[in-house]
């Protein structure tokens, strides 16, 4: 019995240390998904969604639900067609890909009056999700492109006279010759 209780804990530190950058949001802030709440969508705006982090929305099972949905089905309060649908009344979803994720009540009535939310979920921009350094840079979009090198007809300015040997005669200049591309 004490072993079990051993590995579990020693499971349960392992599953903290693997999702320590991840974040457990509350729909709204409270975590209420009604019609009584604040509005979804200014909380949602406020917030900063990371791929990996799970909001929780908490509800009467017997008298609503979650249901993830496309833009179209979000801003026509259409529950037919769910990406998925939850009604266990303490909902944790994990935001697992960037972009944004639309939810809506589950009763169209509840929908139509703002219990909805668009959540965004920003891009990966970590370390660990950057190409292995074998792989070549790609080439500089074309509006950072290098300045062309001035036209051949431009003079340069000739090089200072060399320093005076001890004779007192001056050292002839080296010559440069400039080759243009």
């Amino acid at each position: 019995m004490a072993n079990s209780f051993l590995i579990i804990g020693i499971l349960s530190l392992l599953l903290l240390i693997q999702n320590n950058d991840a974040y457990e949001f509350m729909v709204g802030g409270s975590g209420d998904w009604s019609l009584a709440s604040t509005t979804y969508n200014q909380w949602a705006k406020r917030s900063r969604f990371q791929i990996g982090d799970t909001v929780l929305f908490k509800y009467e099972a017997e008298k609503d639900s979650v249901v993830e949905v496309s833009k179209d089905d979000y801003n026509n309060c259409n529950a037919a067609s769910p990406i998925a649908k939850y009604s266990d009344g303490h909902t944790m979803v994990k935001l697992n890909s960037s972009g944004p994720h639309y939810f809506i009540s589950g009763l169209v009535e509840n929908c139509k009056n703002n219990e909805k939310v668009v959540i965004v979920v920003m891009a990966d921009r970590s370390n660990r999700h950057q190409p292995p350094p074998s792989s070549p840079p790609s080439p500089a979009p074309a509006s950072e492109e290098l300045p062309s090198p001035p036209p051949a007809s431009e003079e340069l300015p000739s090089p200072p006279p060399a320093p005076a040997t001890e004779d007192n005669h001056p050292t002839p200049a080296p010559s440069t010759v400039l080759q243009m591309s």
